[in-house]
C-alpha cells in the first residue's frame, strides 16, 4: 500500500502516468456503468449495484489486511477525538452523484461526450481549490502555465461541441457530467486530506464507497417505489465490474494528490479519460457519440493542455 511519504517522493512524471491511468479507469467504468443502466433500464438501480460491489470488495479488503486494519483504527481513534471533522467523509457523496450520472446518460450520450462535460467541471474546480488550498498539498500557485492548460482543457470541450454532435440530446444530459466534474475534484482533495489524516488511501476509499453505498442505495429503492423494478438483471459478468474499477481509481487518486496537486491530477485523468473515450466509442458507439476525427482532434488539445500545465518550466528558462 502507499503512504503519504511514498507519495510525496513519487517523480512527478510517474505520479501524471498513474493519474492518466485512472482517467482511463474511470472512461471504462463508466461505459460499464452505463451500460447496465440501459440494459437495467434504471440508471439509479445500475449505479447502486457498483458502488454497492465495490463497497463490498474493499470491506473484505480492510479486514484482512494489517494496513486496513491500522487505518479503521486511526480513522475510528481520529473521530473520538475530533481530529478528523465530518466533512473529510463526505467525498462519497461526489462520487455517488458521478456514478448515477454515468447509469443515467452514458449509455445515451457516449463516453466521450460525457467525458468532456467532466473535463470542463473537473478543470475549473480544480484551479479554484489549489488557489484555495483545500488538497492535502495546501495553496498551489495558479501559474500561468496552469491556466493556459486549464484553458487548453477547456478548449477540448470546445471542439467536442462543434457541428452536429449534441443536436437532439436533452440539455440535462449536457449538464450532469459537468457537475459530476466539479465533484470529482473536490472529491479527490477531500479523500486525498482524509488519507493524510489515516495514512492510508485504502481506509479514505472504504469512507468514499461507504457513504456512496449509503446514498446510492437509498436513491434506487425511492426510484423503484415511485416507478417500479428495473428489467431483468443481465447475466453477462463484465457489466458488475463497474464497482471494482471504481475501488482501484478511487484509492490511486487518493495516494497521488498531494504529489500532483488537484489541478494537476484532474488534467492527468482527462487526458486518460479522453483516450480511453475515443477508443471506446470508436470500437462501440453510442447515439450521441461524435465522430472520430472529432475526437482525435480534441484529445491532441486535452494532451496539450497537460504538457503545457506539468512541464517544468523554470527550469527550461534557466537553461537558456
Amino acid at each position: 500500500m502507499v503512504d503519504s511519504r511514498d507519495s510525496a517522493r513519487l517523480p512527478l512524471w510517474l505520479a501524471l502516468s498513474g493519474a492518466v491511468f485512472v482517467g482511463a479507469l474511470t472512461a471504462i467504468q463508466a461505459r460499464i456503468n452505463g451500460q447496465l443502466g440501459v440494459r437495467l433500464d434504471d440508471g439509479f438501480v445500475a449505479a447502486a449495484v457498483s458502488f454497492g460491489s465495490g463497497f463490498v470488495i474493499l470491506i473484505v479488503l480492510s479486514a484482512a489486511l494489517p494496513v486496513g486494519r491500522r487505518g479503521l483504527a486511526t480513522l475510528v481513534s481520529g473521530l473520538r477525538e475530533r481530529s478528523i471533522p465530518w466533512w473529510m467523509l463526505a467525498g462519497g457523496a461526489a462520487g455517488a452523484f458521478t456514478v448515477a450520472t454515468q447509469g443515467l446518460a452514458v449509455g445515451f450520450i457516449g463516453v466521450s461526450l460525457f467525458t468532456v462535460g467532466v473535463v470542463a467541471g473537473q478543470t475549473l474546480n480544480g484551479l479554484v481549490l489549489d488557489r484555495l488550498g483545500f488538497g492535502p498539498g495546501g495553496v498551489v500557485a495558479v501559474t500561468v502555465p496552469r491556466l493556459l492548460g486549464g484553458a487548453l482543457a477547456l478548449a477540448a470541450v470546445g471542439v467536442s461541441l462543434l457541428g452536429d454532435g449534441v443536436s437532439g440530446i436533452p440539455l440535462w444530459m449536457l449538464v450532469l457530467p459537468l457537475l459530476a466534474g466539479v465533484g470529482i475534484a473536490w472529491q479527490q482533495a477531500t479523500n486525498g486530506r482524509l488519507r493524510q489524516r489515516v495514512g492510508m488511501p485504502l481506509t479514505a476509499t472504504l469512507v468514499n464507497f461507504t457513504g456512496g453505498t449509503a446514498i446510492l442505495v437509498t436513491a434506487a429503492v425511492i426510484h423503484v417505489a415511485i416507478v417500479g423494478p428495473p428489467a431483468p438483471f443481465p447475466l453477462e459478468p463484465w457489466l458488475y465490474l463497474g464497482g471494482a474499477l471504481g475501488v482501484v481509481y478511487i484509492f490511486l487518486s487518493a495516494a497521488l494528490v498531494s504529489r500532483t496537486g488537484v489541478l494537476l491530477l484532474g488534467l492527468g485523468t482527462v487526458v486518460g479519460q479522453l483516450v480511453m473515450s475515443v477508443v471506446i466509442d470508436a470500437a462501440w458507439p453510442a447515439q450521441g457519440s461524435p465522430g472520430i476525427l472529432q475526437e482525435t482532434a480534441m484529445v491532441a488539445v486535452a494532451l496539450a493542455s497537460v504538457v503545457v500545465a506539468a512541464a517544468p518550466w523554470s527550469r527550461l528558462r534557466r537553461r537558456r
